[in-house]
């Protein structure tokens, strides 16, 4: 039996004094960094009152910056190099309605980079589709394959596409894949293990870092994006990841309903540029790849990514630019509908202006929290002249903006907190009246198999009425 200093009392007496230091030396640094004072509130009665919950839980979520510096000189050699082809012979000068301009110019702020005429597009709103052309692509590579995606799986899909990438890999081709470990959670080791000893080169985003003391903050930062890179030629983004449900086998969820574009033109570098950023993250390694800037089309576009290691919080900059700029009309169709305060008061600040603002969101559910908070978000818009949807035809997952008549974007964010400031997100965006109008069609074609929700949450069963404001509670981490 020990005794004096070592006695378990003792022992015990100070580890609690420790768990309540820590909690107080968190709570002040909630305070002084949190991005909301409800935020900062929320964290520091949490810490205080619990610290026994709540400090793990603090390291796990709490408002840390992710420590990432991706541009370093070789990045920055890389990027020059992208951008010295797009303006080299060939280069197109942009031609832009002022309206157009006037949104688009707000967007290239945003991104840091300017936008790029002479793409082609292909809007692709069934996953049949999109996996056959994506397929077809991957099978016409001559030099390399870049994959990013949230979620990859063992299944159908996920299997198919390692027997395509395989085969591409016994022709010489290179195979890149990155992956989040949250969004991939389950994915076998038999199926990386398979992958790699093919010559597939497949990555958790997360695999190396240089903190890894505190790689358990990092479960709150997760990349999201969805990208595909063929030989640097032809680029693929929107809301598609790698897995059976995302063509409507997942029985539960019913058909999947989400919008991917593929894109032929200068526009592929930018996105190929955010890869090579990530991989570089991922690995250490700069990759070789090849630039280029053929006009495809006439279609100018731009790229916007984001994360929590921007100096803003671009998401929700990318979204409250959307609403404040429209004048006729600003729709956007997202999963979920968790947006903060400021992204609130614009929506129904666009809808006083007179603005058509509507928004398309899931009315099934693969997520029990972020579903139930969008009951408490919907009553809060009601009467505010803001209409919105319920999806309920399967499962909606598209991630698509529509401001006006000329500018749209396809992508990963979601109208959520967590697209705004946790997670990696990456977004096409264009402006081209056509594409506008492609666009609007497929969005109209939606809201025809949906109608307006405005049952007031009070007429909704009791359980839904008490479960729906804590969720909401919750919404800065769903």
């Amino acid at each position: 039996m020990t005794s004096g200093w070592f006695s378990w009392p003792v022992l015990i007496s100070l580890g609690l004094l420790a768990f309540h230091a820590t909690a107080a030396v968190f709570a002040f640094r909630a305070v002084r960094t949190a991005r909301t004072p409800q935020g900062a509130v929320g964290w520091a009665v949490f810490l205080l009152v619990i610290p026994y919950v709540s400090v793990p839980a603090y390291l796990m979520f709490g408002d840390f910056r992710y420590p990432r510096t991706l541009r370093d000189r070789r990045l920055s050699e890389i990027t020059a190099r992208m951008h010295e082809v797009a303006s080299g012979p060939g280069a197109r000068a942009l031609d832009l309605d002022p309206e157009a301009a006037r949104i688009v110019h707000g967007f290239e702020a945003l991104a840091g980079d300017r936008a790029m005429p002479g793409n082609a597009l292909r809007l692709m709103a069934d996953g049949r589709t999109v996996f056959e052309s994506l397929f077809a692509a991957i099978r016409a590579a001559r030099r390399y394959v870049l994959i990013e995606t949230y979620i990859l799986r063992d299944d159908g899909l996920g299997r198919a596409l390692q027997e395509l990438v395989l085969q591409k890999s016994r022709e010489g081709v290179r195979v890149c894949v990155l992956y989040d470990p949250f969004g991939s959670y389950g994915l076998h080791n038999d199926y990386l293990a398979r992958m790699r000893a093919g010559g597939i080169e497949v990555v958790n985003f997360h695999a190396r870092h240089p903190e890894r003391r505190l790689a358990l903050t990092r479960v709150n930062f997760r990349n999201h994006r969805k990208i595909a890179i063929v030989d640097g030629e032809v680029a693929f983004t929107g809301g598609y990841n790698i897995g059976d449900e995302y063509i409507g086998r997942n029985p539960r969820l019913g058909s999947w309903r989400d919008t991917m574009v593929r894109i032929e033109g200068p526009l592929v570098g930018p996105l190929q540029l955010h890869f090579a950023e990530d991989w570089h993250w991922a690995t250490g390694e700069v990759l070789a790849l090849e630039w280029r800037n053929e006009t495809r089309g006439n279609v100018p576009g731009l790229v916007l990514a984001s994360g929590p290691s921007d100096r803003a919080e671009t998401g929700g900059l990318f979204f409250l630019h959307a609403i404040t700029a429209a004048r006729s009309r600003v729709w956007i169709a997202s999963p979920y509908f968790t947006p903060d305060t400021g992204l609130m008061q614009a929506l129904r600040l666009a809808a006083e202006r007179g603005v058509d603002v509507r928004i398309l969101m899931a009315g099934r559910r693969d997520h029990w929290l972020v579903w139930l908070a969008g009951f408490a978000f919907v009553e809060a818009m009601r009467d505010s002249g803001v209409k919105i949807y319920r999806y309920s035809e399967g499962f909606m997952h598209q991630k698509v903006v529509l401001v006006d008549d000329a500018v749209s974007a396809i992508g990963s964010h979601n109208l959520d907190s967590r697209s705004s400031r946790l997670n990696f997100e990456v977004s096409a965006i264009f402006a081209d009246p056509e594409f506008a109008a492609e666009v609007a069609a497929m969005l109209e074609a939606d809201f025809a198999r949906t109608e307006v929700y405005d049952r007031p949450l009070a007429a909704a069963p009791l359980a839904l009425r008490v479960a729906a404001p804590v969720a909401r509670l919750f919404a800065p981490l769903l």
